[in-house]
C-alpha cells in the first residue's frame, strides 16, 4: 500500500524509516512510469486506428485526423523522457521510438534543395518507398514488402548512421506532414492527402508503398510501447531494477531529471538550434509541434519530482514524492527546487502560448529575431538553473555520484562551429 506522509511526519522519522520512504518514492516513481507509458500506448493505438482509416479511405479529413492523433500521442510520451538516462532499459530502447533529427530522404521523396548522398550518409536520399530493391552494406535488400521487420531490422540506423531514422514518432510525423520547406518562416509541412490516394489521383508516386510504410511504422510504434509498458508493470524488468536498491534508485531519478533538463533539452534541443539558427534542429520539425515537446518534457521533470501525474483521462497517479524526501532533509532546498521547476514551466509555457498564438518555434530560431531568442533563452536558462538545484539535491540526499549529460552548445560552444 502506498503511504502518503506530511513533511512534518517525515522529519520525525529515523534513518531506517527514511529508507522505507525512499522505497515508497521509488514505488510511486514506477507507478507514474507505468501510467505514462500506458497512456502513450493508448494514444498510439488511437493513432494507429486513424492511420488505418487514412490508408483505407484517403481524404483531407482523414489525413487531418491522423495528424491530430499524432499530436495527441506526443503529450504523454514526452512526459516519459525523464525516465531516460538513468534507466538503461529506457535509454537503450528510446532510439527506436523518438530518434531525431532524421535524413527523411531515406524514407520518401524530398525537395531538390535537400541535396543528395554525402560522405556522412550514402543513403540520405535512398527513398525506400520508391525503391523496392537496393544494396546496403554490400548486401542486396528486398524491400518489396514494407514490414515492421524491414524497418527495424534493415533500415533503422542503416550503415550505422544515426540520421537514418526509419522508425518511431518522427518517421510517422514526416509521413503525415512531409518536409517543412518554410525555413524560419511560419508554416509546417504540407503533404497532400493525395500522397495516399490510389490510381491517377496519387501524388508523389508509390502511394500504396507509402501507405504500407506508414502502417508498418505505426504498428511498430505500438508494439514498442507495449513492450516498454510491460517493463514498468508489476514484475517488469524496469520496475524491478529501480526498486532493487534504494540509493541507486534515487540516483536514477536524479540522473534522468538532470540530464533531460541540462544536456538534452536546454542544450541539444534548444540552445543548439538557436546557435545555428536552424529549424532542422527542431525536435518536431515537420509538424511545428516543438513548443509542445519542450513543454511536456519540462512537465515530465516536474511531475516526477512532485510525485504526481495527471493521466489523459483526467485521473491522477500520485504518492510519496522526491520532494517530500528532500524536504525531510532540507526544507529550504525543497522550496528552492519547487520554485525552479515552476519558473521553468512558466518559461516553457510562454514559448508554448506564443507559438499557439502564431509566433512559431521556427521563427523564434531565426537569426536576428530578438523576441524569439529571448523566449528560447528564457527556457534554456531556467532549465540550466533548475539543474544546479538538482545537483544540490543529489548532495543533500547523499545519492551515489551521478553523471549529468552535457552538450557542446552549453559546455563548449566553440566546438559547435568546428
Amino acid at each position: 500500500m502506498t503511504r502518503y506522509l506530511t513533511t512534518t511526519a517525515l522529519c520525525l522519522l529515523g534513518t531506517s524509516a527514511l529508507a522505507d520512504i525512499r522505497s515508497d518514492v521509488l514505488e510511486n516513481y514506477s507507478n507514474i512510469a507505468e501510467a505514462k507509458y500506458a497512456d502513450s500506448l493508448s494514444t498510439a493505438r488511437t493513432l494507429q486506428s486513424a492511420v488505418d482509416t487514412l490508408i483505407a479511405d484517403p481524404s483531407e479529413a482523414n489525413l487531418q485526423s491522423a495528424k491530430s492523433a499524432w499530436l495527441a500521442a506526443r503529450v504523454p510520451y514526452q512526459q516519459t523522457e525523464v525516465y531516460r538516462f538513468g534507466n538503461a532499459i529506457v535509454d537503450d530502447w528510446e532510439g527506436k521510438v523518438n530518434a531525431w533529427p532524421l535524413d527523411e530522404g531515406l524514407i520518401d521523396y524530398v525537395d531538390a534543395s535537400y541535396g543528395g548522398p554525402s560522405d556522412e550518409n550514402e543513403l540520405a536520399v535512398l527513398n525506400v518507398i520508391a525503391t523496392p530493391k537496393f544494396a546496403l552494406s554490400g548486401k542486396d535488400v528486398d524491400a518489396t514488402d514494407i514490414t515492421p521487420a524491414l524497418l527495424e531490422g534493415a533500415l533503422h540506423e542503416a550503415d550505422g548512421v544515426e540520421a537514418n531514422v526509419a522508425t518511431g514518432y518522427h518517421a510517422i510525423e514526416f509521413l503525415l506532414w512531409g518536409q517543412d520547406l518554410n525555413g524560419t518562416d511560419h508554416g509546417a509541412g504540407a503533404r497532400p492527402w493525395t500522397d495516399y490516394a490510389m490510381g491517377e489521383a496519387c501524388t508523389g508516386g508509390h502511394c500504396d508503398r507509402r501507405g504500407a510504410y506508414l502502417k508498418a511504422a505505426t504498428e511498430l510504434l505500438v508494439s514498442d510501447l507495449e513492450w516498454m509498458s510491460a517493463q514498468w508493470a508489476e514484475g517488469g524488468d524496469a520496475r524491478s531494477t529501480v526498486m532493487a536498491d534504494n540509493t541507486a534508485g534515487i540516483a536514477t531519478i536524479l540522473t534522468g531529471m538532470g540530464s533531460l533538463s541540462y544536456g538534452e533539452q536546454a542544450g541539444e534541443r534548444m540552445r543548439l538550434g538557436l546557435m545555428l539558427n536552424d529549424p532542422e534542429e527542431e525536435h518536431d520539425c515537420f509538424s511545428d509541434n516543438t513548443h509542445n515537446s519542450h513543454y511536456y518534457d519540462g512537465l515530465g521533470v516536474q511531475n516526477v519530482y512532485l510525485g504526481s501525474y495527471t493521466r489523459i483521462d483526467g485521473s491522477t497517479v500520485s504518492g510519496v514524492s522526491l520532494s517530500e524526501l528532500v524536504a525531510a532533509t532540507d526544507p529550504a532546498l525543497d522550496a528552492e527546487m519547487q520554485s525552479k521547476l515552476s519558473t521553468t514551466m512558466r518559461e516553457l509555457g510562454e514559448i508554448k502560448t506564443s507559438a499557439e498564438a502564431g509566433f512559431s518555434y521556427d521563427q523564434m530560431l531565426a537569426a536576428g529575431n530578438a523576441a524569439g531568442e529571448e523566449l528560447v533563452m528564457g527556457g534554456v536558462n531556467a532549465l540550466i538553473d533548475q539543474t544546479r538545484s538538482i545537483e544540490r539535491v543529489v548532495k543533500a540526499l547523499g545519492a551515489s555520484q551521478i553523471e549529468i549529460e552535457g552538450s557542446d552548445s552549453l559546455d563548449n560552444p566553440g566546438a559547435v562551429f568546428e
